[in-house]
């Protein structure tokens, strides 16, 4: 990984590509925790590029933030975090999305793109795959702790990690 990565906001015309980075890491993180009739479902890529395609355009999700991890033109990763779906939460934002590809990881495009959608200062939920250790980790280096509550989405055990306080390296 010789060339230079950049991180930069998402925008609309983005989307196509967004859902195919979205899809290809879903495909290489959660194979043997998800179904393969989801991972495989021809029609996925179509779904993930209107997820997309409303996060960056419709007005419901402007306090969003976007960013996509280029290297060399590609899209090698993607994140996106808002406002917290419980209005009582502790925290500022919630990481909702953050992907990279399995040849990206260590490579500084995950925290790139975390720092990109969270300030380093802010407090923040997010809800991350359980096991996934690797994500666990990276998480936890960023201030991130597991606070005991879990979920199933998608077929998938996932536990919450919070920030509550601001970190710094």
């Amino acid at each position: 990984m010789g060339s230079s990565l950049a991180v930069r906001r998402a925008r609309a015309e983005d989307a196509a590509e967004m859902a195919r980075v979205h899809v290809r890491c879903w495909q290489e993180t959660y194979r043997g925790l998800m179904p393969d009739a989801l991972l495989d479902d021809p029609g996925l890529p179509a779904a993930r590029e209107r997820f997309w395609t409303a996060a960056l355009t419709d007005e419901r999700y402007h306090e969003n933030r976007a960013a996509v991890a280029e290297r060399d033109g590609e899209l090698v990763g993607v994140a996106m975090s808002g406002p917290p779906l419980d209005a009582a939460a502790a925290w500022a934002r919630q990481l909702y999305v953050l992907y990279v590809y399995a040849a990206d990881h260590g490579t500084g495009a995950g925290q790139a793109l975390l720092e990109a959608v969270v300030d380093p200062g802010e407090p923040a939920a997010l809800w991350v795959a359980d096991p996934n250790p690797r994500a666990q980790a990276f998480y936890r280096k960023h201030g991130f702790v597991a606070d005991g509550t879990a979920q199933i989405e998608d077929g998938v055990r996932e536990i919450r990690m919070v920030r509550t306080s601001g970190h710094t390296r």
